[in-house]
């Protein structure tokens, strides 16, 4: 059966993953993860959006991405074509690096859009290879709780949710454990200010 197309249009927002072929690793040190980004921002330069939040994890990748004028497949297409080449070069291999074609979730709620960022930054400690989210060097957390900048996100959007002090509302956001975040929507149930809530 052929695939469905992907729901696109312009500004459309995305959680975006692509995992190594049959699990296997797609990064094995820092000088493939800085050109993975290398090439990320080579791809944005043929086909602008903007990044909010990304975990380069060792065998996947997560990117919080929303999409400007071109759709995501497009952008997709030249990193990981590119990023493929350069692996298979520098490791003599040959064949798949990724795992089928990436996922695509859309984003269409602010919560979700929330919900995304807090799930990729405590992807590494979900994964048990940090003690505290902040400590993994290869995703966008520490640009959004300290003041250490990070030239492939614009963190503007996901910290506007929140009250001053921006950066020390999103941390508590992102580390609250599993219960303080039921009890919160266990008090809040559908009520319209359930973002709110969880800002504060």
């Amino acid at each position: 059966m052929p695939r469905r197309p992907r729901v696109w249009f312009p500004g459309a927002m995305y959680h975006i993953t692509a995992r190594g072929n049959r699990r296997s690793k797609i990064f094995y040190d820092d000088k493939d993860r800085l050109m993975y980004l290398e090439l990320l921002e080579d791809a944005r330069s043929y086909f602008p959006f903007y990044l909010h939040s990304y975990c380069l994890m060792p065998n996947h990748i997560h990117l919080q991405l929303e999409t400007i004028n071109h759709h995501p497949k497009e952008i997709m297409k030249k990193l990981h074509t590119r990023y493929a080449i350069y692996f298979n070069h520098r490791y003599h291999l040959v064949g798949h690096v990724f795992q089928g074609r990436y996922g695509a979730k859309l984003i269409v709620t602010p919560d979700y859009f929330l919900d995304v960022s807090r799930y990729i930054h405590l992807n590494p400690l979900e994964a048990k290879m940090v003690t505290a989210p902040e400590n993994y060097k290869w995703s966008s957390y520490s640009a959004y709780i300290t003041k250490q900048t990070n030239p492939h996100i614009t963190t503007e959007k996901i910290l506007s949710y929140f009250p001053h002090p921006q950066k020390e509302h999103y941390r508590k956001f992102v580390e609250q454990t599993d219960m303080e975040r039921f009890n919160i929507l266990n008090k809040q149930g559908t009520d319209p200010h359930f973002i709110k809530a969880l800002k504060q």
